[in-house]
């Protein structure tokens, strides 16, 4: 395996937010994720029809790496909420609909949760990040970020539900911390800390 101060990763995603966030935090332990257009990749929709995170991390990351033949990373993301029995969880991204807006799903959310007591209201966010080798080798991490649900949107960064998203020890949304501070706490983050162990351990043992 190559170390990872020297890895060139095809992100499977076309999330720009996503891409963004992955690689403010990867370049700080050497990987250079790129786009999956750099790559030549056509654009296709990876059907997410799993029933968890690892599930459709995984989908989205074999099918990508067919089509580019390089190293390919990939994240299943989302928001679990306690109160609605960890909906909206896989699809919450379309959780109002198949093409809702970021609006629209935090609109049906707090809809949900309009009743709901501010002691019940507590949800995570959960990140799951998949590697695929040409090889077939696999490395899966996962991610997640504690806290609860706001009852009105706050905050301009992020995107997603992060504007009614507070993380446990703070007192601001996801969407009021800025990029530095959200990416040092989050889900993604966690879990791409875990991943870069997973990949030093691995390195290790290759070059022992």
């Amino acid at each position: 395996m190559k170390g990872v101060d020297c890895m060139r990763i095809v992100a499977a995603t076309k999330n720009q937010h996503k891409i963004d966030e992955i690689q403010a935090i990867t370049k700080e332990f050497g990987m250079d994720v790129v786009p999956r257009d750099a790559a030549g990749v056509p654009d296709i929709e990876v059907e997410e029809d799993g029933d968890t995170f690892e599930e459709n991390s995984e989908k989205k990351a074999r099918e990508i790496q067919v089509l580019c033949g390089e190293i390919t990373i990939a994240d299943d993301s989302g928001l679990m909420v306690d109160a609605l029995d960890g909906a909206p969880g896989v699809i919450s991204a379309r959780f109002a609909g198949e093409d809702a807006s970021d609006a629209q799903n935090n609109e049906k959310l707090l809809a949900l949760l309009e009743t709901v007591d501010e002691d019940q209201r507590t949800a995570r966010f959960v990140s799951v990040i998949t590697m695929i080798y040409p090889d077939g080798r696999k490395i899966v991490a996962r991610g997640e970020c504690e806290g609860h649900i706001i009852y009105k949107a706050r905050g301009s960064n992020g995107f997603g539900y992060d504007p009614l998203f507070v993380p446990n020890g703070y007192d601001r949304t996801f969407a009021e911390l800025t990029a530095e501070e959200k990416n040092q706490i989050s889900h993604r983050a966690k879990a791409l800390q875990k991943l870069k162990g997973m990949l030093t351990a691995a390195t290790a043992e290759t070059s022992a």
